[in-house]
């Protein structure tokens, strides 16, 4: 399976998801103006990927600058379906980076840590 590659503009994030090395990353500022089509793409290809791939270990890294709230409900699929791996025999762990000076982006991670049964780890970028 390709790899899935979305390239940034300056209101959707970077997406590279690696099928070789299991690194899936997601960085930049997220406000697209059409929230489930943007993200739809990802989910979808999340879901190919998971009947389709070989990859048994995941790490999900993720270093957003800002999302809106459309975005917020749609990344928690994101993690809702990397979650979902699990159930394939896959290691999945994310890590969240955020800057240390922006509470609402730690706030965010906390959150998002309590609500995903995946190992979810917390970075201040520095």
């Amino acid at each position: 399976m390709e790899s899935l590659v979305i390239e940034p503009t300056n209101r959707t994030p970077k997406v590279n998801f690696d099928t070789l090395t299991g690194v899936f990353e997601m960085s930049g500022r997220s406000i697209p103006e059409n929230a489930p089509a943007f993200y739809n793409t990802i989910l979808d290809w999340l879901e190919q990927c998971k009947q389709k791939s070989n990859i048994s270990n995941i790490q999900a890294i993720f270093k957003l600058e800002y999302f809106n709230t459309a975005s917020s409900k749609l990344i928690l699929d994101v993690f809702k379906k990397l979650e979902s791996f699990k159930e394939k025999g896959k290691l999945v762990s994310i890590q969240w980076y955020y800057d240390p000076k922006d509470e609402d982006m730690q706030d965010a991670g906390k959150d998002f840590k309590d609500i995903i049964a995946l190992p979810f780890e917390l970075h201040p970028l520095s």
